[in-house]
């Protein structure tokens, strides 16, 4: 617990510390979605903090550190330049895991790659975890913020990831892999399309082209790799395209870009899932509903509470930023496939104002990962005469 106060203008505060990953942090997602440093400030500066004793919101402004802020911020502001192992050029800027964030790189550097391609060029920006998290924020928080539209979304496919939603084992890092991911198994790998099939759907929703690079691995057949083609097509893919730049870099991925630019070329219909203007409650329902799959939502007593009080304070018409596990289309990880027949828990709402965007936490969801019962880094050593390391992969 903590105390502020600036002489008489602010009523004693008092507010609940937590710990949140810096990926989950408020000044992350300024930091991926504004457009320019009056704009950053500005978002800093509407940062809230806790409340007062009668209800009104504190932000960082009335604390007066906006500033401060600002300066701390000043140089991350900036995208940072690099290329691939082929000389293609890349930005790369902020983090916000799609899990418990809104899961892209910056507005900032998209704008500035599409000023640089020119009109003809192409810009392939990270839309993390999946078409139900990383690409839903993308659509109803992002390109709101930014004011861009997608002429086409690439949704990557790994045979070994249609198996494991088709009932395969889970994979452990330092095991060698189940032999379910190893043999031909045509079998799981039509049940787990029923996955894939789900995630076209939901690109659908916002009327956006798919198309599927199918990433292939040498432990591949090329039967899986077909059959998986043909169901991603017959579930309304554009087209699907089977990609080899694990082995063979970009010479490997010519077909997908050309497939890309096809489809791009075509005019879509894109639209949001949810009006800003509906309530917070029938926002998160519908998100629930059309991605996940749930039948409903169920709302803890503090979360209604929470939406009670941002209602109150006026922050209802900001857009949904759910905090939900990327293992699974529902809030279990362990349900792989397309979950149905659950009811989704929201447990808690938090409200990040400065980033402009509501959060609300999706049953055991944690924003602050903690580090597995024995830590890797027990592994890690470094041979003093060799001066090789041990233990890190």
């Amino acid at each position: 617990m903590f105390a502020c106060w600036s002489g008489c203008a602010l009523p004693l505060l008092f507010l609940q510390t937590q710990f949140d990953i810096a990926v989950a942090s408020e000044i992350m997602a300024i930091l991926a979605l504004t457009d320019g440093l009056a704009d950053m400030r500005t978002r800093l500066g509407c940062m809230v903090v806790g409340s007062s004793r009668n209800g009104q919101p504190i932000t960082a402004d009335d604390l007066g550190v906006t500033g401060a802020l600002a300066v701390l911020m000043k140089d991350a502001i900036k995208p940072t330049l690099m290329q691939t192992l082929e000389g293609t050029p890349v930005f790369v800027h902020a983090g916000p895991f799609a899990n418990i964030a809104h899961g892209n790189s910056s507005v900032l550097a998209d704008k500035l790659a599409l000023k640089l391609v020119g009109e003809e060029g192409f810009v392939v920006t990270e839309a993390g975890f999946g078409a139900d998290i990383g690409m839903e924020k993308f659509f109803n928080i992002k390109c709101r913020t930014s004011g861009l539209k997608p002429d086409v979304v690439v949704l990557v496919a790994t045979v070994r990831s249609l198996k494991m939603h088709g009932g395969g084992p889970n994979v452990t890092a330092g095991v060698p892999l189940p032999k379910e991911y190893i043999d031909e198994n045509l079998q799981l790998v039509a049940d787990g399309c029923s996955n894939l099939r789900k995630q076209i759907q939901i690109a659908h929703l916002f009327g956006v082209p798919v198309v599927v690079a199918l990433n292939v691995f040498k432990t591949d057949t090329q039967a899986e790799i077909d059959q998986g083609g043909r169901i991603a097509e017959a579930s309304g893919a554009s087209a699907a395209v089977q990609c080899h730049h694990w082995s063979r870099g970009g010479r490997g991925s010519v077909e997908l870009a050309q497939a890309v630019k096809k489809v791009a070329s075509h005019k879509n219909h894109f639209q949001f899932l949810y009006n800003l203007q509906d309530s917070i409650v029938e926002k998160i329902r519908t998100i629930a509903k059309k991605v996940y799959g749930a039948d409903d939502i169920e709302l803890s007593p503090e979360a209604q509470a929470k939406i009670d009080y941002y209602n109150q304070q006026g922050f209802g018409a900001l857009p949904i930023c759910m905090a939900k596990t990327h293992l699974s289309l529902s809030h279990m990880p362990e349900k792989k496939g397309v979950p149905t027949g659950f009811i989704l828990p929201i447990r808690d709402i938090r409200a990040s104002i400065g980033a402009g965007f509501i959060y609300p936490l999706v049953g055991t969801m944690s924003t602050m990962p903690g580090l597995p019962t024995r830590p890797c880094f027990y592994d890690i050593d470094l041979d003093p005469v060799t001066e090789e390391i041990k233990g890190l992969f």
